[in-house]
């Protein structure tokens, strides 16, 4: 049998490379294991599963935004972590490439935004679920997976995707043609995307409650300034269209030239170019 004292810092060392575990906690699972390492392994998991339940009430704040494209499709995921030093660390970042490639492979509906829990629920999920536990005892944090999403894409159609501030945020965009002035429209929207958070491609697509919300407070706000009505209504329905500007991709200034809507950078890379859908995911939005 072996001793405390025979384990030796090369076994430590061994364990811990094959597991990421602390040096403190593989020495103490050699120690309760005997020497055997495939026991220690698996009280290191045990321990690790205990560790990670509790860890699952702290807050994430922090993460990264990755994607993925493959044979016609694209894929773009949210990891979440507590801090931004193990957001930064190559367990993380390896973990969070390699969901955003897994995803091809699990049964999610083309354009549904998935939450973290529920795609942990799908079929290979259990997978998911098991490298994400091994993650957190590597890195000694809460980790969960946020949002996931994956675009099937349409006929002639081209994805262009960006990535931004330090990968907390990401804009998937797909548009109408493939060609090159297509290709170079839809990298610059998916830019601007990034930057200007729209809330749909047009006014008809931006959430029926945010306008008729935005509607009504703007009317509150005429009345209260005792307008009559039918310049009331002249006045809400300005700022109604100061509000599709603000929130409309197609109706927003494009950000590499506010002169030009971004309808505009679409007509002039091509006559028919359309978006027909984008999704941008902000870490912790």
């Amino acid at each position: 049998m072996e001793t405390m004292t025979q384990i030796t810092a090369g076994a430590v060392k061994a364990l811990r490379d094959r597991t990421g575990a602390g040096m403190m906690d593989c020495k103490r699972a050699l120690i309760e294991s005997e020497g055997d390492t495939e026991r220690a392994i698996d009280l290191l998991r045990k321990a690790g599963a205990a560790k990670a339940a509790k860890r699952e009430a702290r807050t994430v704040s922090e993460g990264t935004i990755r994607i993925a494209l493959r044979d016609g499709a694209a894929s773009m995921v949210e990891v979440l972590s507590e801090t931004d030093f193990v957001a930064r660390s190559e367990a993380f970042e390896d973990f969070s490439r390699e969901l955003a490639d897994r995803l091809f492979d699990l049964p999610v509906q083309d354009g549904e935004t998935v939450q973290g829990a529920a795609l942990l629920q799908l079929e290979g999920g259990e997978a998911v679920e098991s490298h994400l536990n091994e993650l957190r005892v590597q890195v000694g944090e809460n980790v969960q997976v946020g949002r996931a999403v994956r675009f099937d894409l349409g006929a002639d159609g081209a994805f262009a995707s960006y990535v931004h501030f330090g990968n907390r945020i990401g804009v998937l965009v797909e548009v109408s043609d493939s060609g090159e002035a297509a290709l170079e429209a839809a990298r610059g929207i998916a830019m601007h995307a990034a930057a200007t958070n729209p809330r749909g491609v047009s006014p008809d697509d931006i959430p029926e409650a945010e306008v008729e919300r935005e509607r009504k407070l703007l009317t509150e706000q005429a009345l209260e300034q005792g307008k009559p009505a039918s310049i009331t209504e002249k006045i809400v329905e300005g700022r109604m269209r100061k509000f599709y500007e603000e929130n409309a991709l197609l109706w927003q200034a494009y950000v590499r030239d506010p002169d030009l809507t971004v309808k505009d950078v679409l007509r002039n890379a091509g006559q028919d170019l359309a978006v027909r859908r984008f999704v941008r995911f902000e870490v912790g939005g």
